[in-house]
């Protein structure tokens, strides 16, 4: 049987470069993102396509869809080897003036998410003993910055999840890896007029995922910290 990932913001950026590598490398994907039209095409694009697939029309935002893609996985794969928790927002701001709402926003998407799949998928994870979560965090979770407001409350929670998971799941032998990355070549940046080489690329995110998943069963990275050659922007 084919090992199984489950990305989560899946058609863009740094999700959708490790659907890619791990597609390329054989591997069964279940994979969600928030328009069926970016699933679709991405869908298409895959080399070779998977021989076990699931997309799933969802906002990670919202617990019921959550719950509903979860189930699927669950029903369709089983425990699964990997879970990527990647979707995210980002919305400029400072917490002493932001709009109403958008910490809660920010929180939703950016932690609950994770931490609802997580708890979601982890049963059958802890059943078979194995298994590997990364969590996509931020410079924003170990640096506040200026109009990062709560977006880096938001992610400064997910490296908190991912430290707090670490301590529970090492007895069940499975792995938790943070990653802490930052500025990478996505859809959120075009437009900058940044050029693309300020910037990360989103396959050596994906490249240090596929790494740090082969390394042996003994070791686990349980942080690492990404930056743009040139340093942060």
């Amino acid at each position: 049987m084919n090992k199984r990932i489950v990305i989560t913001g899946a058609t863009k950026g740094i999700g959708r470069a490790i659907a890619e590598k791990f597609a390329s490398e054989g591997w069964d994907l279940a994979l969600c993102a928030r328009t069926k039209k970016d699933l679709d095409a991405l869908t298409l694009s895959l080399v070779p396509r998977p021989s076990s697939f699931i997309t799933f029309v969802c906002d990670v935002s919202k617990k019921e869809e959550l719950r509903a893609f979860a189930d699927k996985v669950n029903t369709e794969f089983g425990a699964v080897d990997i879970i990527v928790n990647n979707a995210g927002v980002f919305i400029p701001g400072q917490v002493i003036n932001e709009d109403d709402g958008v910490l809660e926003k920010l929180i939703e998407t950016n932690l609950y998410s994770a931490y609802y799949l997580s708890r979601m998928l982890l049963p059958k994870m802890i059943e078979k003993k194995s298994g590997h979560i990364f969590n996509l965090c931020s410079v924003a979770s170990i640096q506040a910055y200026p109009n990062g407001g709560s977006y880096s409350i938001s992610k400064f929670a997910l490296l908190g999840l991912s430290k707090a998971l670490r301590e529970e799941l090492k007895e069940h032998r499975i792995k938790v890896t943070a990653l802490v990355a930052g500025a990478t070549y996505t859809d959120s940046w075009k437009g900058s007029n940044l050029p693309e080489e300020r910037l990360m690329k989103p396959e050596d995110i994906a490249q240090t995922v596929w790494d740090i998943y082969n390394l042996s069963e003994n070791t686990v990275v349980e942080e690492v910290l990404l930056r743009p050659v040139l340093g942060d922007i």
